[in-house]
């Protein structure tokens, strides 16, 4: 699979401790990630994962053609719904394609961690 993962600044190092939580599994699938969040999850795990530009300078629009296209599998947006973000219509418009194209999209921890498990399941059955 191909999966997206992205973090608002105050939401990185939550995103972190899940990658490093699913690290095994996330081993196995092709990650992306906009420049600052992947940046960081590659120096706390050993994970690969392709960096795109930083959200605000264009990143989450650059995984947004990504799900356009039919290449993306799966989307990991830890936000922060109670700070302003710079680039909000970029953050909506991921959101959008996302339930477009019926991406499956989290938004939260709690959300991430239970697609997370389900990727676990599937990959011991």
């Amino acid at each position: 699979m191909k999966i997206a993962l992205i973090a608002h600044d105050k939401k990185k190092e939550d995103l972190i401790q899940i990658t490093q939580k699913y690290e095994a599994i996330l081993n196995q699938h092709e990650l992306f990630a906009t420049g600052t969040t992947g940046t960081k999850i590659m120096e706390r795990t050993k994970l690969s994962i392709h960096c795109f530009k930083s959200g605000p300078l264009g990143g989450d629009q650059q995984i947004g053609a990504k799900v356009s296209e039919g290449e993306m599998d799966m989307i990991i947006f830890l936000r922060d719904p109670l700070t302003a973000q710079p680039h909000e219509p970029d953050v909506n418009a991921l959101i959008r394609l996302s339930d477009v194209y019926e991406v499956p999209l989290a938004t939260n921890k709690s959300t991430a961690i239970l697609l997370f498990k389900e990727l676990q399941n599937l990959a011991e059955n």
